[in-house]
């Protein structure tokens, strides 16, 4: 289960312009601030395609809330790949509204004991990446709509597999324009909800800070190996 992770905007500029330049070019002014901690329940920067088949940019609230739903209380942040395509909550969403989530990594917990140790997930190579996300509409009476999405989770690669029984389903640019391709034959779609190739990521243990959601600074990103002996955020949380 996919519920932080990490965007910085050097690996968000190379990402995108990979994807499509002019999708980038119409970014330049608003590129968002690093992140290092996003959580569920905050607006996302993803794309999407538009009826002119141009991708373009949105932000959509972190947690998918069906335009069927009687309220937005507690959204379901991911989407399994083996139900997608059936379940409910999800079936239109993934036929229809298939977006991109940009990321430079994610983070999993090890659960060892009643302690909780992050773990950074990157690709091995630096690059960014794009989750394979849905998105939807959602309006309530005298309120203006709201855009919200979720991420797919699929079975873990060898990676990740020690730490976690699921992650999320990680696209390059090439993978990403089919992912956003409406004429996409559902067999292709459900082709690209793999795990990642075993050697495509690297998991690096971290301090404790990002456990805490207050904390969102380049900090997080300290290595567990790196960590001074009295460190507080090596021993909380």
């Amino acid at each position: 289960m996919c519920t932080r992770f990490v965007l910085e905007q050097d690996r968000l500029r190379a990402l995108v312009a990979a994807l499509d330049p002019a999708a980038l070019a119409a970014l330049a002014s608003a590129l968002p601030a690093d992140r290092f901690n996003i959580a569920p329940g905050t607006p996302l920067l993803a794309f999407r395609r538009s009826d002119l088949l141009t991708t373009t940019s949105f932000r959509p609230r972190w947690g998918l809330v069906p335009s069927w739903s009687r309220d937005a209380t507690r959204p379901p942040v991911n989407a399994r790949a083996e139900t997608v395509a059936e379940r409910p909550t999800f079936r239109d969403a993934y036929r229809h509204r298939r977006c991109l989530i940009p990321a430079s990594g994610f983070y999993e917990w090890e659960e060892r004991g009643r302690a909780r140790h992050p773990w950074l997930f990157r690709r091995r190579d630096g690059q960014g990446f794009f989750f394979a996300g849905l998105w939807e509409t959602w309006t309530a009476p005298e309120t203006a709509p709201l855009e919200t999405c979720a991420f797919i989770t699929t079975t873990p690669n060898a990676t990740v597999s020690p730490i976690h029984d699921r992650m999320p389903v990680v696209l390059d640019a090439a993978s990403a324009r089919l992912w956003l391709d409406s004429a996409a034959p559902p067999a292709a779609l459900a082709a690209l909800l793999q795990p990642a190739a075993d050697d495509l990521l690297v998991g690096t243990e971290l301090i404790r800070r990002t456990n805490h959601l207050d904390h969102d600074d380049p900090a997080c990103l300290t290595p567990a190996s790196e960590a001074p002996p009295d460190d507080q955020f090596s021993l909380a949380f």
